[in-house]
């Protein structure tokens, strides 16, 4: 009896399976690199337990800022018990890889790999809507172009994202058009002035989307996916067609879900093991007690960083 009593108390402090409640909990900290950019010139850290055995990239929703991410997830959580340091990064105010959020982003992965000593080819990046939009696209650049960019990343995934710019542009016209949530006409209408500015009207410009979208529905626009056939691909989704009716009035072709769907089918066909789509089975709940499919929550975190450590 007491050696069993002995041996619970032990295993009590044992890390069993990914994640030891009994260790402190992580700490995250600011980190600087240019003052001059107020949203994407920093970056949130959160340091592993142990030694760094992978970089875990996280790039927050449009219009939000690196600290936005971690109180949605328990990611960084699970990726401190496990040697993988975690990275929160925003590009702020923008749907799509432009070379500025590009450059940006080279910078905090540079200032990582310096400051850690990361190494360059065990990064897994990932993000929430349009911040996973960019990451796709980045990682496509990173592969198209490894002699330009610091890492060489083993992984991508995207939460809810929408990945076909040219598809984005026609939702957000259709959201305007219905005008059923003045919040959502606000955030749409917000979108395409920048967007419009920056490139004009996407059907009208086919060739400059084509630069910074990181798939297309339409694939005589682009291709863009083909430097995705050898990295591990994951987009995360909730299938909720009840709940999209009842609160935004939309049907399954509003939902980003579609155009995921295709990217996986088309990777799958260029011979890919390691391209899934992943139909959550958890309900989308935001930190603020806020029921919605689109969040950080349908990522099952656990399974999510173990994927990672097989990957890298």
């Amino acid at each position: 009896m007491l050696k069993k009593l002995s041996y619970l108390i032990v295993a009590s402090f044992l890390c069993i399976g990914i994640y030891c409640t009994a260790q402190t909990e992580p700490q995250t900290k600011r980190i600087d690199i240019n003052k001059n950019e107020p949203i994407s010139g920093y970056y949130m850290v959160t340091e592993p337990a142990g030694k760094i055995d992978a970089v875990l990239v996280l790039l927050a929703g449009y219009s939000q800022q690196p600290e936005n991410t971690l109180p949605e997830t328990k990611l960084d959580s699970f990726a401190y018990h496990n040697n993988i340091l975690t990275v929160s990064f925003a590009a702020g105010y923008e749907v799509y890889a432009r070379q500025n959020v590009v450059n940006n982003l080279n910078a905090v992965l540079q200032d990582v790999i310096k400051r850690y000593h990361a190494d360059p080819s065990k990064f897994v990046l990932g993000g929430f809507s349009a911040g996973g939009t960019i990451a796709l696209r980045y990682v496509e650049l990173c592969n198209q172009f490894p002699d330009k960019y610091p890492v060489h990343p083993k992984a991508v995934f995207t939460v809810d994202s929408p990945i076909d710019v040219f598809g984005t542009w026609e939702l957000l016209e259709q959201i305007v058009k219905e005008n059923y949530s003045d919040m959502a006409v606000a955030e749409a209408n917000s979108a395409m002035q920048m967007m419009q500015k920056d490139r004009g009207i996407p059907k009208d410009n086919i060739a400059k989307y084509a630069e910074v979208t990181p798939f297309c529905m339409n694939a005589s626009y682009c291709n863009n996916e083909i430097y995705l056939k050898e990295t591990a691909v994951r987009t995360y989704h909730e299938i909720d067609v009840n709940w999209r009716l009842i609160n935004r009035m939309q049907s399954v072709h509003n939902a980003n879900y579609e155009f995921s769907a295709e990217l996986i089918k088309r990777l799958m066909m260029m011979g890919s093991k390691k391209a899934q789509f992943i139909q959550s089975a958890r309900k989308g709940m935001r930190a603020n007690g806020m029921r919605h499919p689109h969040s950080w929550s349908i990522v099952d975190e656990a399974e999510c960083i173990e994927w990672i450590k097989s990957v890298i």
